[in-house]
């Protein structure tokens, strides 16, 4: 097991903190953030009944998750280099405008166009988390990580929940049009609860991009945390991305309310975000990630053997504590390696993470088609064997990395 000594430098030091109600508004406002690259999957057949014969509409979840990962590469250096409360805010407001173009897409490819965007600028969430790291102290610095990403969980699950009821009952467009002020809001809160911040690195954007790689060969923990979260991720974004087809098949004949309602039942690994911060503190975080990644294996296993609603059930509060608890405690690794270097450590963990994500939706659409619900749960069930096959190599590399040192 590697341990992560963190040197905190003056440098790094950002503001006095932050806090409790000002934590937690950042926790909200990364739920509100990430929800929208969400919307999409429940009401994905209510969008290909409103667009017939486009194909494209196939390619919304993708597009979205493309989008983010854009830019997570793009946008998120600069939150090492620029006022982060001014760019968060700034971001926010993109995003509402991003929504109501989707909300008024003619065609299936403008929506495929406006997700891209609104993919983009959802990366707001993931300014926010290296931010809550970065007021935390070092030994505080796992809970706090854990308490933004329940309210990142929180936004994945409800924002499911949410559009299945308001697609179901309103139409898909008018979810689009609701997340309009929910951003605005968010972007109020912002500007009232964060602390002024003052960048921790003075180099150029381009050297900024370019430090990127730079980053990714100097640090092996990275790497590893990076794969193994993309493995994972993919694993996570098959299951939902099918999810809604899947229950208006002919075995369940249940509409995109129902498959939102999963939200709410995966909405238990919230839990899972702070306890798994705590025991990384305690025990460190690469037992947690061990822990998460068989939870995920779990997970499929009971998806591939009982087919039923309390299959899924059981099923989907496994995936989403396992997926949590790896995903805060790779985060808990990768910002202890370069405390002036976090957001672009975290461009290089999160755009892995959401490309994995995308190849994930694609991955399951190819196989829904070619085998439905049997095929994905392979597929799932291969994605997180694969999360823990890399984990293994790089536990078996350690001792070897250790003996180059001494």
């Amino acid at each position: 097991m590697t341990t992560v000594t963190t040197i905190e430098r003056p440098g790094a030091a950002t503001s006095a903190g932050i806090g409790q109600i000002g934590l937690l508004a950042m926790a909200a406002a990364s739920g509100i953030a990430v929800a929208n690259i969400y919307y999409n999957q429940p009401m994905l057949g209510i969008i290909e009944a409103d667009f017939p014969g486009q194909s494209s509409t196939g390619l919304i979840p993708t597009a979205t998750q493309l989008g983010y990962a854009l830019g997570l590469f793009l946008l998120l250096p600069l939150g090492d280099l620029v006022h982060r409360r001014r760019l968060i805010i700034g971001q926010f407001l993109i995003l509402a405008v991003a929504l109501a173009f989707a909300a008024i897409a003619p065609a299936a490819w403008t929506l495929v166009a406006a997700s891209l965007v609104v993919g983009a600028s959802a990366t707001v969430a993931q300014q926010i988390v290296p931010f809550a790291a970065s007021l935390a102290s070092h030994e505080k610095r796992g809970a706090t990580i854990g308490t933004v990403m329940a309210g990142v969980l929180s936004g994945i699950l409800f924002s499911r929940t949410l559009s299945g009821f308001v697609g179901e009952h309103a139409g898909w467009r008018a979810m689009f049009w609701i997340g309009v002020p929910m951003a605005l809001v968010a972007a109020a809160m912002m500007f009232a609860a964060l602390p002024n911040h003052r960048p921790t690195s003075r180099m150029r954007y381009h050297t900024a991009i370019r430090s990127l790689a730079h980053l990714w060969k100097q640090h092996p923990a990275l790497r590893t945390a990076t794969f193994v979260q993309a493995a994972l991720f993919a694993s996570f974004t098959s299951f939902w991305t099918i999810l809604a087809l899947y229950l208006q098949g002919p075995r369940f004949g249940l509409g995109a309310d129902v498959a939102g309602l999963f939200g709410i039942v995966g909405a238990v690994g919230v839990f899972a975000a702070p306890v798994a911060g705590r025991i990384a503190d305690r025990r460190g975080p690469h037992f947690v990630v061990w822990l998460g990644a068989l939870l995920t294996l779990v997970a499929w296993i009971v998806f591939g053997v009982g087919w039923s609603i309390a299959a899924l059930i059981i099923g989907v509060i496994v995936l989403d504590f396992g997926i949590q608890s790896a995903l805060v405690s790779n985060q808990h690794i990768i910002y202890a390696l370069d405390p002036e270097a976090r957001s672009r450590l975290n461009t290089i963990f999160m755009t892995g993470m959401f490309l994995g994500g995308a190849a994930g939706s694609a991955l399951a659409t190819l196989a829904w088609g070619y085998g439905a619900w049997p095929a994905v749960t392979v597929l799932g069930g291969l994605l997180a064997i694969v999360s823990l096959g890399v984990r293994l190599l790089d536990h078996r590399a350690q001792p070897k990395a250790v003996a180059k040192h001494l």
